[in-house]
């Protein structure tokens, strides 16, 4: 089992966390986490995300404008 500090709602403070036994595998880095204090869990998900497209020039595309 894995130990974090992050804030905890219901015990409106910052408590230790820790990953319970996981079944799908992830061991300590498992996405599902419970306060000690009060048991509440949170589900921490990241994300990934492709950078922009360049235009062919390598330079940002333009936005285009509205007529008035």
């Amino acid at each position: 089992m894995s130990d974090r500090e992050l804030y905890c709602d219901t015990c409106e403070g910052v408590q230790p966390f820790e990953a319970p036994p996981c079944v799908d595998g992830h061991d300590a880095d498992c996405p599902e986490l419970l306060c000690t204090g009060c048991g509440a869990a949170v589900l921490i998900a990241t994300f990934a995300f492709q950078a922009p497209r360049l235009d062919r020039r390598g330079r940002r595309p333009v936005p285009h404008r509205r007529a008035a």
